[in-house]
């Protein structure tokens, strides 16, 4: 009997505390992401945004909300939000309350399918079915029916008020202390909301920088966005593969980019031009998936620095 159920009995231990660990303690090992871009033209002075994504907020998630509280003490010159803050139709006050702070900071923002629809339970595994089969979200998918929606208005509010910029299918301003920023913006391309045709013509002449702002990095808006000439595309979605494999990294991104780009920093090509891309991982899960494997949860301080070359 050892020798029949030793090793099996031991291969589930094993994955007993990989589990444990993942959802007791990883899923709450909150880190900071840093990453220096040289994007900005000669002679500007380096810019330091913060990058918040995927926040996927539940009611009571107490020690998310002090982390991302906490985040106002980098006093970042700007804040980029890139969507997916709710996973509870209940948490817009803890998502607002968690935000406050950084809200005190010039901003913009654009929606996940998260912030407008609430998640349903679903096999983890249909996500490896679905990249054998070339499907990612609602893009290939049956449209989404009997789902819980999310008071995302609530949010959009509370953003603007605040004086943070909308980018859902449109452009905006950030005018910081002698510098003046342009975005362009989509709404999110996992749930087919995104209209590039609206945004489209690139970058706007008499702005200092010009950058473009997406949830969810499918690559028909990396290449719109790179072939237009954005030097510097964020976004989030992928919550970097969640579940890893150490050593090895994501087995998935739950949208149609490789998992060598599934988070950080990178490059995107399209048309012979070349943008840089970061992917944030994220901060948060799905309610019904509360686990991260070899891939905490992050934010991410980027500073921009001027290009060797004009």
């Amino acid at each position: 009997m050892r020798a029949r159920y030793g090793v099996p009995l031991s291969l589930t231990a094993v994955g007993a505390a990989g589990l444990a660990y993942a959802a007791g303690f990883e899923v709450r090992s909150f880190r900071l992401r840093r990453v220096t871009v040289p994007v900005l033209p000669r002679g500007m002075r380096p810019l330091r945004v913060l990058q918040v994504s995927d926040i996927h907020m539940v009611r009571g998630q107490r020690k998310k909300q002090r982390w991302l509280q906490s985040l106002a003490g980098l006093r970042p010159d700007f804040v980029i939000n890139t969507g997916d803050n709710l996973s509870d139709p209940e948490a817009v006050p803890d998502a607002l309350d968690a935000l406050g702070p950084l809200m005190e900071f010039p901003g913009a923002y654009v929606f996940g399918s998260n912030d407008y629809y609430g998640p349903k339970l679903r096999n983890p595994a249909r996500y490896l079915i679905e990249r054998t089969q070339g499907r990612h979200g609602l893009n290939g998918n049956a449209p989404a029916v009997g789902v819980v929606h999310n008071p995302w208005e609530e949010l959009r509010d509370a953003f603007d008020t605040a004086g943070w910029v909308g980018l859902s299918n449109t452009r905006g301003r950030l005018k910081l202390e002698g510098v003046e920023i342009a975005l362009t913006g989509l709404d999110d391309p996992h749930i087919k909301r995104d209209r590039y045709a609206e945004v489209a013509g690139g970058p706007e002449s008499g702005a200092d920088l010009s950058l473009a702002v997406v949830h969810a990095p499918y690559l028909r808006s990396l290449d719109a966005f790179t072939t237009d000439g954005y030097p510097l595309i964020l976004a989030g979605h992928t919550h970097g593969g969640q579940l890893c494999i150490p050593f090895y990294g994501a087995l998935v991104t739950n949208c149609d980019i490789d998992t060598q780009r599934v988070k950080g920093l990178s490059t995107h090509t399209a048309a012979g031009n070349t943008s840089f891309l970061h992917v944030s991982a994220g901060c948060g899960t799905n309610r019904y998936t509360p686990v991260r494997f070899a891939c905490p949860p992050e934010a991410t301080l980027l500073t921009l620095t001027p290009r060797d070359h004009t």
